[in-house]
């Protein structure tokens, strides 16, 4: 099979696992990088021996002149997203967007409307739904022996600094990052919630800027309670995101069930009602600065390069990235107003 030529837009800290992935995933071939920022981008060119471009127009422009184009990787900051990503569909280039899909649900349905009138693919990176654990843990959910779920809870608690928001300009502004800990760090985790319990009909809750009221607009403090499915017949949870702890710790997802008890962090632990215990230990487990984002990048990429051959919609898209990303915004409009001074 004819390997797929891929390129990446943004060349910043996440793109850095990207690139991981196509250099490691034997049906990929780095074409091409690009980002406005002349040393990322000649260090990501270098590295991926590979040409660089100063932005997408002039790298679409010069890899498809030539055919060279199947798949662009978009990991650029928030509130780029949408737009970039709709540009390498209009073009007939299949994308893989970062999370979120888009810093606000109105520039995320507009790239879902246009993804659905593209021939191209796009999927977006919830990679976490690929850990064999959580992938485990909705196998035990879909095969009925845990029984009905009672409701649920997940906590994620990280640390940023003001360097960190320092290191780049666009994070901590509503106007590009769109949010604070729940758009940038507890998003993901978010997603599994609703991928486990069902779609999220209700949010109440709150959010707050408590660590680094004085570095940043967005919150990093969230409080939540979630209704999921129908109102006749809800599954509550209760989801608590920070990052002023004093550490990165797993994120903990805990689901109460009619037959058992469920816990996932770094592993998954199932306490059945009849006094059974269950340990389901990662086969593949990261290491290193960010071994809490989790191992499963490659996997997802290498999966989604599968449906861009095969000419098949990705299942995480547009739709069931919106799903997270509406219930942050039900949060968000949620959240205190300062007073009129």
């Amino acid at each position: 099979m004819t390997p797929l030529r891929v390129a990446v837009v943004g060349c910043g800290d996440i793109a850095a696992v990207h690139l991981d992935a196509i250099l490691d995933a034997a049906g990929a071939e780095l074409v091409g990088v690009c980002d406005v920022d002349e040393e990322r981008r000649a260090a990501a060119a270098a590295r991926g021996n590979c040409a660089g471009f100063p932005d997408l127009t002039a790298m679409l422009d010069g890899l498809l002149d030539t055919g060279a184009l199947d798949v662009v990787h978009v990991c650029t900051p928030h509130h780029r997203h949408a737009d970039l990503a709709a540009q390498c569909l209009a073009r007939g280039v299949s994308v893989l967007v970062e999370k979120p899909v888009a810093h606000t649900v109105a520039d995320g349905e507009r790239l879902a409307s246009v993804a659905e009138d593209s021939s191209a693919v796009l999927g977006v990176c919830f990679q976490n739904r690929y850990n064999d654990t959580a992938r485990k843990l909705r196998e035990l959910l879909d095969g009925g022996e845990l029984g009905r779920i009672l409701g649920a809870r997940a906590e994620v608690t990280w640390f940023r600094d003001a360097g960190y928001y320092a290191r780049r300009d666009w994070r901590g502004r509503w106007a590009t990052a769109g949010g604070g800990v729940l758009m940038n760090q507890a998003i993901h985790t978010l997603d599994l919630l609703q991928w486990f319990v069902g779609p999220v009909t209700d949010v109440r809750g709150t959010v707050a800027t408590l660590a680094l009221h004085d570095v940043i607009e967005v919150e990093d403090t969230a409080a939540l309670r979630l209704q999921h499915g129908p109102a006749d017949n809800p599954v509550g949870s209760v989801f608590y995101a920070t990052n002023g702890h004093v550490e990165n710790t797993p994120p903990t997802i805990e689901i109460i069930t009619e037959h058992a008890r469920v816990r996932l962090d770094t592993h998954l632990t199932v306490a059945h009602d009849d006094g059974r215990v269950e340990t389901f230990r990662p086969a593949t487990v990261a290491s290193g600065a960010r071994s809490y984002w989790g191992a499963s990048h490659g996997l997802l990429i290498d999966d989604f390069y599968r449906h861009v051959s095969a000419g098949k919609r990705f299942w995480i898209d547009a739709p069931a990235a919106l799903e997270s990303l509406r219930v942050i915004q039900a949060a968000y409009d949620r959240r205190p107003r300062p007073l009129d001074s």
